[in-house]
């Protein structure tokens, strides 16, 4: 059970989105880092907005077998899980792999509840709240995707603040709706003897989301804007880019370390985060010669003119 919450977890799917978007196929890793970074940010406004309790926290005959202090409605394994999964089953389209897909899901959501940390209708919300996400993907993808190509970088940057501000908003408003909530001793004392630490509630975590979103956003769109790159090669080469773009992200990532907790400077380390995986890295990746741009295919317009058939009738 604690395997199958982990591949349900974000430790899980994203260092392997990490690797599909660098090494294998960067439009599938695109599409699922925003749906992804999208049900990460709204996932945890969702449970500032309800608050409510694991199920370990309120009924004694419920053993907790993780150490869990944020809420539980809805489960973000759950939801999660539904959408890194599905979109699996998305892209490839064939009935063997929507057979493990939702099986996956299906044991990732049991997991949760053997675990002691989510209640069943915990589990349900999650599933709910990611096969909508997952449809308003296929819905939507064919239509924002081609207009938001047609906007200047300048517009998409912008969009793509008002994106995450449009999360992060009602997020901080949850969470200043519960600075004077004072967590019930109950629920204090039983996470404490699941090896937790109860803390104040704050919007690092949401910040933590909505800097990911925004920073995927304004990559993606810097690399339509600059040139896709095409992640093929030969194997030593596509590997060649795991290193080259984790010592990137550590080079970002340490110095926050010592930078602070406060939202506004988390929200930009993982804005700088995102910002470097789509764009920054592939970047340097073409740079150092471990990729190539992506060729794009010349407009009718501009091709040379075809004299075939004026040559033929004369």
């Amino acid at each position: 059970m604690q395997f199958m919450s982990f591949i349900g977890s974000s430790g899980f799917y994203l260092p392997v989105l990490v690797v599909v978007f660098w090494c294998l196929n960067p439009r599938a890793g695109a599409r699922a880092a925003v749906v992804l970074a999208l049900s990460g940010a709204l996932n945890t406004m969702l449970k500032l907005l309800w608050h409510a309790p694991r199920p370990y926290w309120t009924d004694p005959s419920v053993k907790g077998h993780e150490s869990r202090a944020s809420f539980g409605m809805p489960s973000g394994h759950a939801q999660g899980s539904a959408v890194a999964w599905g979109l699996l089953g998305i892209h490839f389209r064939r009935r063997i792999v929507w057979v493990i897909v939702l099986a996956v899901v299906l044991l990732v959501g049991v997991s949760r509840v053997y675990l002691g940390v989510h209640s069943i209708g915990q589990v349900l919300a999650g599933w709910a709240i990611g096969a909508g996400l997952l449809g308003l993907t296929v819905l939507l993808e064919p239509f924002v995707v081609p207009w938001w190509a047609r906007r200047s970088l300048a517009v998409q940057v912008a969009l793509s603040l008002a994106i995450a501000a449009a999360v992060l908003i009602p997020t901080a408003m949850a969470v200043d709706n519960l600075h004077a909530w004072h967590m019930p001793g109950t629920w204090e004392k039983a996470v404490e003897v699941g090896g937790g630490t109860v803390r104040p509630v704050t919007l690092t975590q949401g910040a933590a989301a909505t800097g990911l979103l925004c920073g995927a956003l304004v990559g993606l769109s810097w690399l339509g804007h600059s040139g896709w790159f095409d992640a093929g090669g030969s194997t030593v080469r596509r590997l060649a880019r795991i290193p080259v773009g984790m010592a990137g992200a550590a080079a970002i990532w340490v110095p926050g370390l010592f930078a602070g907790n406060q939202s506004l400077i988390v929200f930009g380390v993982y804005l700088l985060l995102a910002l470097w995986a789509t764009a920054g890295a592939p970047a340097v990746f073409v740079r150092l010669g471990l990729a190539r741009r992506e060729a794009r295919p010349v407009p009718e317009a501009e091709q040379e003119p075809d004299h075939t058939d004026d040559a033929l009738s004369g």
